[in-house]
């Protein structure tokens, strides 16, 4: 009987001294650059904490189960100003975080990956969409939570398909952005059996459009502009730079629908998305921002919660550890999209569905029904394992 005292009363002590233990830290960087880019939109600029406020929710989430699991998560943010050193800052960052969410343009987040390739730190692309970055220019210490271009035109085109739009006019802009998403769009529409009619160029000769005469002006332009077009059933614009698409729509010389950088838009995530458990996270998001959360914060969200659910699995802070079991067969996200979303071993991208909004609503989810795969449906969304071009090293 006492020795049965005994060694309950040492099984308290242990369990006892395991919850005093120091939680395992797991730090987290963010790169960014300061300063945000207008949008034609007025009611659609966005915040100075884009991105930033999805990747706080998902740390307050990870610590939520951190308390159980005695795990403890912080977020480092750091704000690249005009001529400041990417490959300095993300080091600066690395000799304190294992993980780096990263949001630069495509040249710089390689920079970054080269620079950190031997420093073992892990990083999270959230915002280049470049399919480049997943293909010939790919690294094998990045993961790809943003989606690419060819995703974003894929589920675009499938739902275009599916509703029997297969007729396009595609109007591309002049900036280099533009004509790589036409190219995606191009791609959409052969894989899918869609046929370009025509394309047009819109080039940007600069000016302001927000003048007292600027509404008198585009109504007289852009109908003049799509005028004369070959029979279609959807205009297609491709329009990153933000100098035209947001135009068109109701203002087209023929009656008819704006799809891709307006009017229906593919994009990660929206804020009138709320199914499966969606308005959840959207409530939550608000009640912290006191604003809706963007596509960027979700990837943002996603990239730290990767990070969390890894970290509670393998009961490690190490990043090779980490790193290794998100490759690996047995991890999946939960990400509010009706499905668990998984990492492309061939490069490194995740498998995610794609939104179609209109501003106002969801109007669909891509993958489409009866766009079917031999592994995965989301496969059909931007480059399968047989096309890839990416060697990892």
């Amino acid at each position: 009987m006492m020795r049965g005292l005994i060694g309950a009363i040492g099984l308290c002590a242990v369990a006892t001294h395991a919850l005093a233990a120091d939680p395992l830290e797991i730090g987290i960087g963010y790169l960014r650059h300061a300063g945000i880019k207008a949008t034609l939109s007025l009611v659609e600029q966005p915040a100075d904490n884009d991105g930033v406020a999805g990747a706080l929710l998902a740390i307050e989430d990870n610590n939520t189960t951190g308390k159980f699991l005695n795990q403890h998560f912080t977020l480092t943010e750091v704000k690249l100003k005009e001529n400041d050193d990417v490959a300095a800052a993300a080091n600066s960052l690395a000799d304190h975080d294992g993980f780096i969410i990263a949001d630069l343009p495509a040249d710089e987040l390689l920079k970054v990956a080269d620079t950190l390739r031997d420093r073992g730190t892990v990083l999270f692309d959230a915002g280049s969409i470049d399919d480049r970055l997943r293909e010939q220019d790919c690294r094998a210490n990045v993961i790809h939570v943003a989606p690419t271009r060819s995703m974003l035109a894929d589920g675009l085109a499938q739902y275009l398909v599916w509703k029997q739009w297969k007729r396009w006019l595609l109007v591309v802009g002049s900036h280099d952005k533009d004509k790589l998403y036409a190219d995606a769009l191009r791609r959409a529409a052969a894989r899918f059996g869609a046929k370009i009619v025509q394309e047009r160029t819109f080039e940007d000769t600069g000016g302001a459009r927000r003048t007292d005469s600027g509404v008198t002006l585009i109504q007289h332009q852009m109908p003049v502009f799509t005028q004369e077009a070959p029979a279609y059933d959807v205009l297609v614009a491709a329009d990153e730079s933000e100098v035209f698409a947001s135009y068109l729509p109701y203002r087209t010389w023929d009656p008819r629908p704006v799809a891709g950088s307006a009017g229906l838009v593919p994009t990660s995530w929206d804020a009138s998305h709320d199914q499966w458990g969606a308005i959840q996270i959207q409530n939550r998001f608000v009640k912290l921002n006191s604003r809706h959360m963007t596509a960027m914060d979700m990837q943002a969200w996603t990239a730290a919660r990767m990070v969390g659910e890894a970290t509670s699995r393998t009961n490690s802070s190490d990043p090779k550890t980490v790193f290794s079991f998100i490759k690996g067969k047995d991890f999946s996200v939960a990400a509010f999209k009706g499905q668990r979303l998984t990492l492309r071993d061939w490069n490194l991208q995740l498998r995610q569905p794609i939104l179609l909004a209109d501003g106002r609503m969801v109007v669909s989810v891509s993958p489409q029904e009866g766009f079917l795969h031999q592994y995965s449906e989301l496969d059909t969304l931007g480059v399968d394992r047989p096309e890839t071009k990416c060697k990892l090293q």
